[in-house]
């Protein structure tokens, strides 16, 4: 897993996530994780503050985390209910809970945070294992932006506002990332962007099959233009 970089800023996250903390982002994807997950677990990789787990526990799901972060866990157990959901401070690579669980979900681009392709390929085969059998395995990242980066070039900017400065810094020989965020202070995170395609194939080797691809959770068709998708593949 990539180091902890959350640790120095974990109390201030959530007031980072603009609009991915917001209501009208966070209800559709728990229309659809609770869908998916019925009467059974979920268990979130990288549960983090809670964004996701917290408004799906209080639709009544049980749900569970792993979390390398014990400063972001410390926010969630903060947050009125957050006490009562397991967590687990781990790698969402290799740390396993007992039983199985009927969904698994990491989302937010957070499969990037692994910065191998080694590590993406073990995240998927530990929510393999989690799986009871016809569970299902979400994720929500998005697409590689590369149509932005001209030849020769290393650098595209996201973000340019009084306050805040994005520059994603691409490595395409390495398939890596390192967003570059420059305002009250510095901050430079790595990543290892990946593609739906290679994404199938690491389900293909845990064992799990695609069974839907949408742009966003109001299961919009994902198109060529798609900045992001949500996939959901299934362990028979």
């Amino acid at each position: 897993m990539a180091k902890d970089w959350f640790a120095d800023w974990a109390a201030r996250y959530d007031d980072s996530l603009g609009a991915m903390g917001a209501a009208a982002t966070i209800e559709p994807a728990v229309d659809v994780l609770a869908e998916l997950a019925g009467d059974g677990r979920a268990l979130e990789l990288a549960i983090g503050t809670g964004r996701i787990a917290l408004p799906l526990a209080a639709r009544g799901v049980d749900v569970s985390g792993i979390d390398l972060s014990a400063p972001m866990v410390e926010q969630l157990r903060a947050k009125p209910g957050g006490a009562e959901i397991p967590v687990t401070i781990g790698d969402i690579t290799t740390t396993r809970l007992d039983g199985t669980f009927r969904l698994v979900y990491l989302v937010y681009n957070t499969i990037n945070n692994l910065t191998t392709q080694e590590a993406q390929v073990a995240c998927f085969e530990n929510a393999a294992r989690h799986l009871e059998p016809g569970g299902s395995f979400v994720i929500e990242v998005g697409v590689p932006d590369l149509r932005r980066l001209p030849p020769g070039e290393r650098f595209v900017p996201f973000s340019v506002t009084p306050t805040h400065v994005g520059v994603d810094e691409y490595d395409v020989v390495e398939q890596g990332l390192i967003s570059h965020h420059y305002g009250a202070q510095h901050i430079s995170m790595p990543f290892r962007y990946v593609w739906p395609a290679e994404l199938d194939l690491m389900a293909r080797i845990a064992g799990l099959s695609l069974r839907e691809r949408w742009e966003d959770w109001d299961r919009s068709s994902f198109t060529s233009e798609s900045r992001k998708h949500v996939s959901v593949w299934s362990k028979s």
